[in-house]
């Protein structure tokens, strides 16, 4: 696997894009993975606890209707930003879609989501998601030391093709732990998208799912119900857990660890190239189908 040392002692922003992206960085090879979807429902909840993220979300029509929706519309461009040849060009236009994106969060406070930290607080949270996936589904001990900076060193990279200011972010891996640990403890709150959508997951289950017909999701709800909150409350850093009082039985975690054991068992008997291709054909797909109602306006 690839090495770096590390980058500083987190006082300075590091220097943008210094490290490549392609098909052998340890990036590509994460979010390549189908076990790079697993964490997707504790991603979307760790932005929604953010409240100008989860504010400006809310405002989105028929978010509260379809709240997995969201994940389908804006995944897959995302990961676009990772793998095409275009991808600093899409992130600035995901970067300039987000310019009239502002308001007055659930606390009175004033937001736009290219301020600085919102901005950040965003990516951050994939940051993070890149490296639970290999935390959880992947086998013990894959990422080095070295490989941890290596890979923080790339989201870094990923980061600065959306054409933004480079100051929030930590110098190195390190410093980016005790940055996202801080925002779990003291900057996240149960706000009302990221409470209606952690009971929606427990109570009815996955909405609309592109290219599956609805009576089939109908007829299977239940077992996605149960597997989605698995998963989406699972993968949540376990102080979060605790912090927001959200629900997860002894029962649960053994449920998890049976099915994180089987995902790190059983992917790798999938050869890597039909690995990739199985998500990433899958993203286009989605992509092209919701391409139409990824940003909703405000109303």
């Amino acid at each position: 696997m690839a090495t770096s040392e590390p980058s500083g002692d987190g006082s300075e922003a590091p220097e943008a894009g210094a490290v490549p992206l392609g098909p052998n960085s340890l990036l590509w090879r994460i979010a390549g993975d189908l076990r790079a979807a697993a964490p997707g429902g504790a991603t979307g909840l760790l932005q929604l606890m953010y409240p100008p993220l989860g504010t400006a979300v809310a405002e989105q029509s028929g978010f509260f209707d379809d709240p997995f929706g969201r994940i389908w519309r804006s995944v897959p461009q995302i990961w676009a930003t990772i793998f095409e040849p275009d991808g600093p060009d899409r992130a600035r236009r995901i970067r300039d879609l987000h310019k009239d994106i502002k308001g007055v969060d659930s606390s009175g406070r004033r937001f736009h989501a290219l301020d600085p930290e919102t901005f950040w607080w965003a990516h951050a949270t994939f940051t993070w998601h890149m490296f639970r996936t290999a935390e959880l589904f992947f086998p013990a001990d894959w990422l080095s030391d070295a490989d941890k900076e290596q890979l923080y060193a790339e989201t870094v990279t990923w980061y600065a093709g959306y054409g933004v200011t480079m100051r929030p972010v930590p110098a190195d891996y390190a410093a980016f732990q005790q940055a996202f640990e801080a925002f779990c403890a003291e900057r996240l709150e149960l706000t009302a998208p990221a409470e209606q959508s952690i009971h929606i997951a427990r109570t009815v289950g996955i909405g609309k799912v592109p290219f599956i017909p609805s009576v089939l999701i109908r007829a299977q709800r239940p077992l996605l119900r149960r597997f989605g909150t698995l998963i989406a409350v699972g993968c949540l850093p376990e102080q979060v857990r605790r912090r927001f009082g959200i629900a997860w039985s002894q029962a649960e975690q053994r449920r998890f660890d049976r099915m994180a054991a089987a995902l790190r068992v059983l992917t790798p008997l999938i050869p890597p190239h039909l690995n990739r291709w199985c998500l990433l054909t899958t993203m286009r797909l989605i992509g092209v189908k919701t391409r139409k109602e990824r940003y909703v306006p405000h109303s």
